[in-house]
């Protein structure tokens, strides 16, 4: 039997019509026909690409973990850790305005029920964080931050972003407390709270902002 011919850019228009679905309508709207007619191709071409939808799902939250590692990635170490620290919030923030309707899958935002994630898919994009605990770690060894678990600290963060991001998303920031000034703020008291001086905070805060793609 002949390999699957998989065209990556169906698979893309796909991937992105699907997660517009799931995020807007929930489970309810995701089949292979009212997928196909969105993207203009036959039923059997989602088969063919993915398999089922549950294949479609997984790809999905795999898709959304590897952009959000991507930007992550794209974020230049400097010789100020707290500013990197912050930069890559200001990256996650992007990575999830720009992908708003995976970043609702991945993480949840919409309900899956029906579909089959595993634990391991859930907890797959988990490499993401690497890139944040690598820039703790250098704030600890430059003493802008108390000696602590670096993967705890970058899991407070990550909590904390979560919840900004998922009310910016929402809509529910707006004037005077948008998510640019909660976010500034929010995080200008954590890093406070690891340790940093707190002139030398702002002033990488302030950093960090100009640096935000």
């Amino acid at each position: 039997m002949s390999p699957r011919r998989v065209d990556p850019n169906l698979s893309a228009k796909l991937i992105d019509a699907a997660a517009k679905l799931l995020s807007e309508e929930g489970p309810a709207a995701l089949s292979t026909r009212k997928l196909a007619a969105i993207v203009g191709t036959s039923t059997m071409a989602v088969y063919t690409h993915f398999g089922g939808m549950d294949d479609l799902v997984r790809a999905m939250v795999r898709e959304g973990f590897m952009l959000l590692s991507g930007r992550l990635g794209a974020v230049e170490e400097s010789d100020d850790p707290v500013c990197d620290v912050v930069a890559l919030g200001w990256a996650y923030r992007a990575n999830a305005r720009e992908h708003r309707h995976l970043y609702n899958v991945m993480f949840g935002g919409s309900s899956l029920s029906g579909f089959s994630l595993t634990d391991a898919d859930r907890q797959h994009g988990r490499y993401t964080l690497d890139v944040l605990v690598g820039a703790v770690k250098r704030c600890v060894a430059a003493d802008r931050f108390r000696p602590s678990d670096p993967e705890l600290v970058a899991h407070q963060l990550w909590i904390a972003l979560h919840g900004l991001v998922t009310l910016d998303l929402g809509g529910y920031l707006v004037e005077p407390n948008t998510a640019d000034v909660c976010f500034e703020a929010q995080v200008c008291g954590m890093i406070l709270g690891a340790g940093d001086d707190p002139q030398r905070a702002r002033e990488s805060v302030a950093r960090a902002a100009r640096r935000r793609v």
